[in-house]
């Protein structure tokens, strides 16, 4: 039974029960505090938490999840994948315990002929909570198992619960006998292994609290609408069902682990450690392609930082089985053609996705390429050291910053004939991830806060007048002071202010909340922010100017009409300009995100070069002609898949629901899904001024325009500089560039007349110098101060002639000077000099000592400097008296 089969088995079978088929949500979670959608039921909790009203009794869904927490077990053991999928269904206060196990039950063991998934009944095992005396029941009831089959287990297994206060439950898991060959008898209490659990049923029914562990937290009370929250492992199902030993073996993987296997040259089953790589190279893949097909691009933060992670992975695999090449030219073919029957959209985008993990793996291999001059430097200098270790700092460097992988620094060490220190190492990786639970534990406190929004929510949603209008009349549904609900706020307090309606746009799709007021009778309230907080919800942060405003008070919502007018040119020159990037480069130009605010806009783009000058121009010209036709703006709503029918273009990773609102500049010429605000026709956008572009990544690009009035202010700048530029050089301005060219040519010029003449006046100081030789000990040594010099290079250049100039015998300069006020020193030795036990490092930093610095270096040569110029004299006396010993 193919995987894709599997799918449309769940949807048909909970489809045809009453449930809504919810399409799976992006892997790039609403929630704040997640990076990713990291479990089936994560779109789901703002209805399971009572947060927002569910908008349908019964769902089902088929969710991709991520979740790299255990990473480093991928391919080691059959129960870690970073990608997978989670079949669900769900009740929100609908149906209950009884319900769900008898669904549960006839899916599984129904025929496959007939629909079902074909389970052996005498093969099923389940697991309830230790107290649930009610599942048991039903189990037996329902599905006729004998109680040694009903195995019970505590909190630790069988409940369920966020990890704070808040909804939660016991739950019911069921499990499939292996057979013998897996393992002991006895069910999943005695072996996890041979008993693979497939489903967990989770019955949320209390309201818990004081919650301070997994088993430990206090039960408040029963909830009024208890809700129904399922999971089913797909991969677990599928290579159950294809009879396969593990989840990298089903249909949708095994493809790219072959391909890894054929490129290498290697076998699979042959050897452990190359099937573990094969594992990671067919786990990575999938979960790569699937984060690009969801808009997520690889960077250095965030989702594209474990996006990158996992590529980076990927290579460095194929190259512990021996393929130093590019691969993903052949990997990701691979993976495309094994999803495609499940998520579609990994073929239309494939283009775009190929292109960027095409760019990924060749910027790595040329960090590959870097880190491993940075290694071999390493073990050079471990070796000159007499060292056999390679130093675990050395060894994150390299991980931490230049995304060499540690298995990567093991091997080449080892290679060389060394080991790496791996417990400081280790340290150092705790020590960073210490630090980022750190910070995911405070995102996941913010989430507490959000409770406070659900009874505003409650009573419905938000609406948003600010298409049509700058002031909205309304009414105060509810303030909250220090994340606490109250009824009133005062003069120079801080809140958040929930209106029944509001002309304010808040914060989304790129464009900034709108800048403005909320007045009423007897108060004035300056508005500093406007969220969504949840889904349905606005928000606006205030700070009470003058007054007091409470609960259930008439209020009326301002937008500053500068502001909204700024701001909507911004956002439709955002959209110019993509067309006009589409237009000029083709439609790999692909938006991958965008701000916009009054008088300003920038957009990243998908691209792995800069643009030339030329072809910035001819995007900035494109847009400003768009401006100059005076192009009607339409916006429409309409169902989603007919959007995509007519072109319409979405930004990846952004979130739309099954009715979108189009806008259309032109008509077809710009087209695409957004909710933010724009002008009525192109010209009233005024000016776009493209002031830069960079990038901000391997394979992503950023454009920044002034628009407006600041497009026009900052060309009136430039106008204002090239008119004095004109005057001061009595230049015409379209000669200017010639002017400075030749200027620049002549200073460059003077420059390297002058540090010739600086040259040969040094060299020519360089006798005089040397004749102040004096014997001390078994050394002729040169102790000078030679004033002010223009840098401490010129002094070292002064030190390493003298040095030369005495020849043979055992010679030792040092030369301090004074650079631009601050003193420096050089000591040079020879090798006889060095024979004789002096080293120029020792000497450097014993006078930086006394100058008030540092200093140091090899024993050849060293320097030294500090803050005290005055105590030139005596460091120099200090290197005497280091010699005379």
């Amino acid at each position: 039974m193919q995987t894709a089969d599997i799918q449309r088995r769940w949807l048909d079978f909970f489809g045809q029960r009453g449930h809504t088929v919810v399409p799976s949500a992006s892997l790039v979670s609403d929630d704040p505090t997640l990076l990713f959608t990291v479990a089936g039921m994560v779109p789901f909790i703002p209805y399971l938490t009572g947060l927002v009203p569910p908008p349908v009794p019964r769902a089902t869904s088929v969710q991709k999840c991520i979740r790299t927490l255990d990473i480093d077990e991928v391919g080691k053991t059959t129960r870690h994948g970073t990608f997978f999928q989670m079949n669900g269904n769900f009740s929100f206060g609908d149906y209950f315990k009884e319900q769900a196990i008898a669904y549960a039950w006839e899916l599984l063991t129904t025929p496959e002929r007939d629909g079902g998934l074909g389970f052996d009944e005498k093969d099923l095992w389940v697991t309830v909570y230790e107290d649930d005396d009610e599942a048991a029941g039903f189990w037996k009831k329902i599905a006729g198992l004998p109680d040694e089959r009903i195995q019970r287990m505590g909190k630790a297994d069988n409940y369920w619960h966020t990890g704070q206060s808040g909804p939660a439950g016991p739950c019911s898991e069921i499990y499939v006998d292996r057979g013998p060959a897996y393992g002991p008898d006895g069910g999943p209490a005695v072996d996890d292994t041979r008993y693979i659990e497939i489903w967990n049923l989770v019955f949320m029914q209390y309201l818990i609290d004081d919650v301070t562990s997994k088993t430990d937290f206090r039960i408040v009370s029963e909830l009024p609408r208890k809700n129904i929250d399922t999971g089913m492992g797909m991969e677990r199902v599928a290579f159950l069902k294809q009879g396969v030993e593990n989840f990298y073996e089903i249909d949708q993987v095994r493809p790219v682990l072959d391909r890894a296997a054929e490129l290498s040259g290697r076998r699979y089953g042959a050897n452990h450690d190359d099937d573990v790589r094969m594992r990671v190279i067919a786990d990575h893949v999938r979960s790569s392609l699937m984060l690009m097909s969801d808009g997520v691009t690889p960077s250095n933060e965030g989702r594209g930082y474990i996006l990158r992670r996992l590529m980076r992975r990927t290579v460095r695999a194929m190259r512990l089985l021996g393929v130093e090449d590019p691969t993903f030219t052949e990997l990701f073919p691979a993976s495309r053609d094994a999803m495609k029957a499940s998520y579609p959209e990994v073929e239309t985008e494939f283009d775009r996705i190929s292109r960027l993990a095409i760019g990924e793996e060749e910027a790595f291999l040329r960090t590959l390429a870097s880190g491993t001059n940075i290694l071999d430097l390493a073990v050079a200098k471990t070796k000159s050291d007499g060292a056999e270790q390679l130093p675990g700092d050395t060894a994150f460097l390299l991980h931490d910053t230049f995304g060499f992988p540690i298995d990567l620094t093991l091997e080449m060490a080892d290679e060389a004939g060394l080991s790496v220190d791996r417990d400081a190492f280790d340290k150092l990786m705790a020590d960073q991830r210490a630090r980022a639970k750190a910070d995911a534990k405070a995102r996941k406190t913010t989430l507490a806060d959000l409770s406070v929004y659900s009874a505003f929510r409650a009573q419905g949603e938000t609406v948003f007048t600010g298409y049509e209008y700058l002031q909205t009349e309304s009414s105060v549904l509810g303030l909250i002071v220090g994340g606490e609900s109250v009824s009133r706020a005062v003069t120079g307090d801080i809140a958040e202010v929930i209106l029944a309606e509001t002309s304010l746009y808040a914060e989304s799709g790129g464009q900034e909340s709108d800048a403005g007021s909320i007045v009423g009778a007897g108060f004035d309230l300056e508005v500093l922010d406007v969220q969504r907080p949840v889904k349905g919800l606005i928000s606006h942060k205030v700070q009470v100017r003058a007054g007091e405003v409470g609960v259930g008070d008439a209020a009326t919502s301002v937008v500053d009409p500068a502001w909204r007018q700024a701001a909507t040119q911004a956002h439709s020159a955002t959209h110019l300009i993509h067309a006009a990037l589409r237009q000029t480069l083709g439609p790999d130009a692909h938006q991958a995100g965008s701000y916009n605010k009054a008088g300003y806009m920038r957009l990243d783009f998908n691209w792995n070069k800069p643009l030339s000058p030329e072809t910035r121009t001819e995007i900035e010209e494109i847009a400003n002609n768009a401006v100059h036709e005076n192009l009607e703006v339409v916006t429409r709503i309409m169902p989603l898949d007919e959007a995509r029918q007519l072109g319409a273009m979405a930004l990846f990773g952004e979130k739309y629901g099954q009715t979108v609102r189009v806008v259309d500049i032109g008509g077809p010429w710009s087209r695409e899904l957004c909710a933010g605000t724009h002008v009525s026709r192109s010209a009233e956008v005024g000016l776009i001024n493209l002031i830069s572009e960079s990038s901000i990544g391997s394979s992503n690009r950023r454009v920044e325009s002034l628009v407006g009035l600041d497009a026009f202010r900052d060309l009136a700048t430039e106008r204002t500089i090239v008119s004095q530029l004109t005057s001061t050089m009595k230049t015409p301005r379209e000669q200017l560039p010639e002017r400075i060219a030749d200027l620049m040519a002549s200073l460059k010029a003077a420059e390297k007349k002058i540090a010739q003449f600086e040259s040969a006046a040094l060299s020519g100081r360089v006798p005089s110098i040397t004749e102040t030789a004096t014997r001390l000990g078994e050394n002729t040594v040169v102790l000078e101060n030679i004033g002010e010099i223009a840098s401490a290079d010129d002094i070292r250049s002064l030190a390493i002639a003298v040095r030369e100039r005495l020849g043979s015998d055992a010679a030792v300069v040092a030369l301090a000077g004074s650079v631009s006020g601050k003193p420096a020193i050089i000591v040079a030795t020879n090798a006889a000099a060095r024979a004789n036990g002096v080293k120029a490092g020792a000497l450097a930093k014993l006078a930086a000592g006394i100058l008030g610095g540092g200093g140091g270096g090899k024993d050849d040569l060293a320097q030294g400097g500090g803050s005290n110029a005055a105590a030139i004299p005596a460091a120099i006396d200090a290197v005497r008296s280091a010699l005379v010993r």
